[in-house]
């Protein structure tokens, strides 16, 4: 199953295109935007596999949005044929002129699949980011936590257990906690993640971590506290 984000500042256009997504078994929407703006304060929360967006809307285009989401497949869609060559610079998995039809659009999904395979493949082989300084590979053994940057919502901090940090540019807490061993790692908040072997103590809203012989705290939300306890127990 393919979870797909839906942006079309066309509300029928939107309509439209949810209609030929739920026809399609193997494709589930997350959810759909008709604000680009709303989009951005809000998709790197959701668990999605790939976008289908249209190009010309106001205040941000399609184009913009694909540029910001980088390495997530973009499938664009658009009544105005002028933009592909701009849509396959930017590396889009497909691009589909309305009205859009629905063996069409099952072709470009079928090249998403194809593309997050691969990722994922590549993922888990190598757990290989981008970062500020380039291209890194995470030392899964030495992580103690990941928080978001208080900079760019974007990008997140991975604090090593000696302290060091490496900041990852441009990729969701979900997508990462995808790729950490799902026993040592557990989310906690909407801005952070935690290694289960470094709790000190807990309460029902904080969390103290010992590291190199000093304490942290990080806040326990409500929507993350069942998860914790239970990982932690185990």
């Amino acid at each position: 199953m393919l979870k797909c984000l839906l942006i079309d500042d066309e509300l029928l256009s939107l309509k439209y295109l949810q209609l030929l997504c739920e026809q399609l078994a193997d494709v589930e929407i997350v959810k759909s935007f008709v604000d680009p703006e709303v989009f951005l304060n809000q998709y790197q929360e959701l668990d999605f596999d790939f976008c289908i967006l249209d190009i010309e809307m106001p205040k941000m285009s399609g184009l913009q949005i694909a540029d910001i989401l980088k390495d997530v497949p973009v499938i664009f869609v658009t009544a105005y044929k002028e933009y592909a060559f701009d849509a396959f610079e930017l590396n889009a998995v497909d691009y589909l002129a309305k009205p859009i039809k629905l063996e069409r659009l099952s072709q470009a999904i079928e090249k998403v699949r194809k593309r997050v395979q691969q990722n994922k493949k590549t993922d888990v082989i190598y757990n290989q980011y981008n970062s500020d300084k380039g291209k890194v590979i995470l030392n899964l053994d030495k992580i103690a936590f990941i928080k978001t940057s208080v900079i760019d919502s974007r990008d997140k901090v991975v604090v090593y257990d000696d302290l060091s940090e490496i900041m990852l540019k441009n990729v969701t807490l979900n997508k990462l906690l995808e790729n950490l061993p799902e026993h040592n790692f557990v989310r906690i908040n909407k801005r952070e993640i935690i290694r289960l072997q470094y709790v000190k103590y807990y309460s029902t809203e904080e969390i103290v971590l010992g590291i190199n012989q000093s304490e942290y705290k990080f806040s326990l939300s409500e929507f993350y506290r069942n998860n914790f306890v239970t990982n932690f127990s185990n």
